[in-house]
């Protein structure tokens, strides 16, 4: 991806294309379908998007069928992109984790060649059919229908959880080069998320877990997110960070950025300029009504965001702690670059 320098005039609304993202996470195989007699907001029809964002855990433990029933769900939404990534549930897209550990977490349901016929699933044909597009670890980047240009980077590791897929130590950094890397850790990136000076074209990025200190806490009240993460969200500082992993953490918050260049800091949080971050306030009943949370963070919205300063982080689990489907998707507008035209 081509680096921009930051002094630009492309932060006027002329230069930009207003660009709705529908987000969910955390489905584990559910359906909107499920709550058709009831008032939860994961009910049909989803809000039409321009793109979809799905931040993992489709299934309970990556068999086929729940693949299937996920890609089913996804077929039905109305948006022109669907990104998605995986989670760590979904291990049979973790062939290292499930070579390792498929056969006890699947039971008499193990298939050693489970890992080749899921990348097939979400890369091949069927996957084609429902409008998917799987992403791996790394950045991306998509011209859309609307005129305006996506730029991504998505990741479906977390720290260790439970023994489940994707996982890497708490001691390792897996998002930051080692020269960038958070001190006293082990850098192990095989595709660091890049810097605010390369990465204006980096509008969102994807990830299954939080970064720490962020929608990250569990029923125990410990923040359980990602401090690396955390760190290398403060060098990209994109306009949207998506995730879910935590169900108790759904939400969304407005965090603005240290200025400066020094990321050496003594605790994780240091790296937001406000430790209490703005809370995105929401209607219960709108909520209901409207399928979502609506959130307009474009050049002129209700809760604009100044690129470069500030990130919208959103937790989309749909699935409460107890496994419920009951939580909103989140609705999100951005102000996305125009493609330029030759």
């Amino acid at each position: 991806m081509a680096s921009t320098t930051t002094t630009t005039t492309s932060d006027t609304p002329e230069a930009h294309v207003k660009t709705r993202f529908l987000i969910i996470s955390d489905t584990h195989s559910s359906d909107p379908k499920q709550n058709d007699q009831n008032d939860a907001p994961f009910r049909p029809p989803l809000p039409k998007a321009d793109v979809l964002l799905h931040c993992g855990d489709l299934t309970m433990v990556g068999l086929l069928d729940e693949y299937e029933r996920t890609l089913d769900m996804l077929e039905s939404i109305d948006a022109d992109l669907k990104l998605v990534i995986a989670g760590n549930h979904d291990i049979s897209l973790d062939e290292t984790y499930y070579n390792r550990k498929g056969a006890y977490m699947q039971g008499k349901r193990h298939d050693a060649d489970m890992p080749r016929k899921a990348r097939e699933m979400w890369t091949g044909p069927r996957a084609q059919k429902a409008g998917v597009t799987y992403l791996d670890e790394g950045t991306h980047s998509f011209t859309l229908k609307n005129g305006a240009r996506l730029g991504v980077y998505a990741s479906p590791y977390q720290p260790e959880f439970c023994d489940f897929a994707f996982p890497y130590q708490r001691n390792e950094d897996r998002y930051n080069a080692p020269h960038q890397c958070t001190p006293g850790a082990t850098p192990i990136a095989e595709k660091p998320v890049p810097d605010w000076q390369q990465s204006q074209g980096i509008d969102v990025v994807m990830t299954h877990g939080p970064p720490m200190g962020v929608l990250d806490v569990v029923r125990s009240g410990d923040h359980v997110g990602c401090e690396h993460l955390l760190r290398a969200m403060r060098r990209c500082k994109p306009k949207l960070h998506c995730f879910g992993h935590i169900h108790e953490g759904w939400g969304a918050q407005k965090v603005e950025w240290k200025s400066g260049d020094e990321l050496d800091v003594r605790k994780p949080t240091d790296h937001i300029k406000r430790s209490d971050a703005v809370e995105m306030d929401m209607d219960d009943q709108r909520m209901r009504d409207e399928r979502a949370v609506h959130v307009n963070i474009s050049q002129g919205g209700d809760d604009s965001i100044a690129f470069g300063r500030e990130t919208l982080m959103v937790n989309a689990s749909i699935m409460s702690l107890t496994y419920m489907p009951v939580q909103a998707p989140w609705l999100v507008d951005i102000g996305l670059e125009k493609v330029a035209v030759s």
